[in-house]
This record gives structure tokens, sequence and C-alpha cells, in this order.
């Protein structure tokens, strides 16, 4: 059954959050994403990401836009969410999946076959594992709808650092390699020509970056080609 999972942020009917209000402004800018950020003085714990992390907790993301993106999967901040991403990945779910809500100074968001944002895997939804991990730069965390306990198969990567977010999403990885690609992904909800996630693999399943066509382009008709004999041969 199809449901609303974050088409629109607003649509999480989180008034009472700051996370509505971030909604309601696509224009987001990075001077208050910072500016958000130096005014919250909380103490986080601290992130290291090892060189040592097991292929098996890396997830490969290879994009339309021709680039790889590595994600660490932390099953310490959110178990349950990280066995559904191996799950839906092993599956093949994600392969061909767009980012159907992309917005400047926020987040990318993917995860939903139907690309309008309201569709979610068959499998059912997830208890929420909130964590005191922060969403900043490069953190993965998963989408939902208003109900807390209602995450299941989207999630966002985050361009800021979005710390209004923290303990009201479930963090379960952080981007560890080609922030870059995350950054070049397509903007709007949706874009006009949104960027897909053309293999979601583990490191460990050692899949090689898959190719990506060229656009098609129609041929220019000219007069020689409308008089050029036909091959009857």
């Amino acid at each position: 059954m199809l449901k609303t999972v974050t088409s629109s942020f607003a649509a999480l009917a989180l008034a009472a959050t700051p996370f509505a209000a971030f909604a309601q402004d696509e224009e987001t800018s990075q001077t208050e994403a910072e500016a958000e950020t130096a005014v919250d003085n909380r103490t986080y714990p601290t992130v290291e990401f090892d060189q040592s992390v097991e292929p098996e907790d890396i997830w490969v993301l290879d994009l339309s836009n021709g680039e790889r993106v590595k994600i660490r999967l932390m099953e310490e901040w959110a178990p349950n969410h990280v066995e559904r991403i191996k799950t839906l990945t092993a599956d093949g779910f994600y392969n061909g999946v767009v980012f159907h809500r992309v917005i400047e100074g926020f987040m990318a968001q993917s995860g939903d076959p139907t690309g309008t944002g309201q569709g979610s895997s068959q499998l059912p939804d997830l208890n929420e594992e909130f964590n005191p991990m922060p969403h900043v730069r490069g953190t993965v965390s998963m989408a939902r709808a208003n109900e807390e306990n209602s995450a299941n198969s989207q999630f966002f990567i985050v361009f800021y650092p979005r710390f209004a977010l923290d303990k009201r999403y479930t963090n379960f990885g952080r981007v560890i390699e080609n922030m870059g690609a995350v950054d070049a992904i397509v903007r709007g909800e949706p874009p006009a020509n949104p960027t897909r996630i053309l293999q979601a693999s583990m490191l460990s399943d050692n899949l090689p970056v898959p190719s990506v066509a060229p656009p098609q382009m129609e041929a220019e008709v000219t007069a020689d080609m409308l008089s050029a004999p036909l091959d009857t041969q």
C-alpha cells in the first residue's frame, strides 16, 4: 500500500519541530545552516571511521552521474535499519531508483521505487532507532512519515549540518568517499532530469562500476540524408 513518505517534508506534520520549518523553505542557504551550527553547542559522541572497516559494512551507490559513492553503515547506531538497507540492496531494490527530492543546502532523498515520494518496499515499516549521532554533512538517515515508526526504504543524505533532525530521524551511516558526487545530484522536487542509483551494492560484493550510457541524440535530418539512395542489398 502506498503511503506518503516525505514526498514533501512538510507532509510529515511535524509542525512543532524545526524540521517542518526547513521543509517550507526550499531556499535554505548555507549561511543559515552555518548559523544553526554556530548556535548549537551541544556535545556529541566522537565518531571515528577507521580504515579497517569490513567491506560488508560499506554501502556502494553507483550513480547516473558516473560517480561511485561509499557509505559507512553503522550497525551500532541502528542495527535494524542497517539490516533493512542490506536486505533491500541484496534484492536489487535500489537499482534504477531516482533521487526524487533534492533541496539545495539541505539534502538529497531517494529510496522510493515510484519516484513520487509516496512509495516504499513491501517489507514492514521499521521501529525508530533514534540515536544521539549528529546530522552533519554526509549523514545518511532514514526518511519517514509523521509516525515515528514509519521508516521503510527511503533515505536522505545531508548536504550541510542539520542538528534539528537529531533524535527525530534514524541516523544510520555517513558518506566516507566521494561526497562531491552527492553534491552533484540534480536538484528539484522532483528534478526535471533526476540522478539515479544505477546500482547499489555492498563493497564485499565487489561489483564493477556500471557503464553509463551516453544520452541518445536525435540525428539532424539534412537534405543530403533525404536524397540518399536506399540500401537495397
